[in-house]
């Protein structure tokens, strides 16, 4: 490793998460290209169908001539196949750079290796392995669905400090305060899919959109569980406002935006978590009750769990789910903690 190394991989993840909801199911990628200790070009994946961040990075050269004594450091192994965009290792030949630095190898079987492989094969010297963990936590749902071949599961869900998720009549609103719920309407836009049961829908009505995140006006897929499809079609998720999957055990129908999906009863989540990896649904956050949640967490049927708590209490009412993992990351957003765990 050379001496700093370190600064510019960390240059280019941080260029990466700029493509945070923009680039599924593509990964976020970034790259810095750097010419006798100063950078000289930039870019990042910016928009799924548009350049990558190698060809962004070139293209902010101002003298080409530069980069056959250049080392580029992206975040991700350059892709060698063609896609909607011609391979980012071919370019890089092309412009017979000096050396490629990269922080993870690509687990896309369309690459896996590939990228790596045709650089060193054309002269050029490669090193990989550069802030791979920080690598792997910025692209998760991407290496998730690629290696798992079904979605990044993220929980959610807010608690009472005395560790209720929702009064004994099922009323949950609102725990916690208006600051975080619109940090979950932004989370909501960056993932491709919310799920929550069938007694979420029948008590709170939510309507499972980014009305306080209108920055991306990307609504997710709903994704509903009514296995015996008991749920009135009046309720807000079945308006046909946004694409929608309701996973039962009675029917398939396709109607508009709302598709009905059987399956089986035995191991009903995990062939719903691999009917939504068949869909290319790379994430999905679940803000469902207490009794989804922990049908979850006992399979494993998880990556992340986010919970708010909120320093007011029930006194009674429904007990919030108690994850095991490790503890990632916890901060205070006005009167509220959230912490963030990972299944290890």
């Amino acid at each position: 490793m050379e001496a700093n190394d370190l600064l510019y991989m960390q240059r280019a993840l941080e260029l990466a998460e700029n493509g945070k909801g923009q680039v599924a199911p593509n990964p976020m990628v970034g790259c810095v290209i750097v010419h006798k200790g100063k950078i000289i070009g930039e870019g990042w994946h910016q928009r799924y169908g548009e350049g990558h961040a190698e060809v962004n990075a070139v293209n902010s050269v101002t003298n080409k001539d530069l980069l056959r004594e250049s080392t580029v450091y992206v975040s991700l192994e350059p892709c060698s196949h063609w896609g909607k965009t011609p391979p980012c290792a071919n370019l890089l030949i092309e412009q017979q750079v000096k050396e490629v630095v990269v922080c993870n190898t690509d687990s896309n079987p369309l690459v896996s290796g590939g990228g790596l492989q045709r650089l060193n094969e054309a002269g050029i010297n490669v090193r990989w392995g550069i802030l791979e963990e920080e690598g792997r936590w910025l692209n998760r749902r991407f290496f998730t669905y690629m290696e798992k071949k079904r979605p990044y599961i993220i929980l959610k869900w807010a608690q009472t400090a005395d560790g209720l998720m929702a009064r004994s009549n099922y009323d949950s609103k609102w725990i916690s305060n208006p600051f975080a719920r619109k940090l979950v309407h932004k989370w909501r836009a960056e993932e491709p899919a919310i799920m929550v049961g069938r007694q979420t829908v029948q008590y709170d009505n939510p309507r499972l959109n980014v009305r306080d995140w209108p920055v991306t006006g990307k609504d997710p897929l709903r994704v509903i569980i009514d296995r015996q499809l008991a749920l009135e079609n009046t309720f807000s998720v079945f308006d046909g406002s946004q694409p929608t999957i309701c996973y039962n055990l009675l029917k398939n129908e396709a109607l508009n935006k709302l598709n009905y999906v059987q399956l089986p009863e035995e191991a009903f989540l995990a062939e719903l978590m691999q009917d939504l990896g068949r869909r290319g649904i790379q994430s999905v956050i679940v803000e469902g009750g207490p009794g989804l949640l922990e049908l979850l967490l006992a399979e494993g049927l998880w990556d992340e769990a986010r919970i708010f708590t909120a320093p007011k209490t029930f006194g009674e009412g429904l007990q919030a789910p108690r994850p095991k993992g490790k503890l990632k990351k916890s901060q205070v957003i006005f009167e509220d903690r959230l912490d963030i765990f990972v299944n290890d």
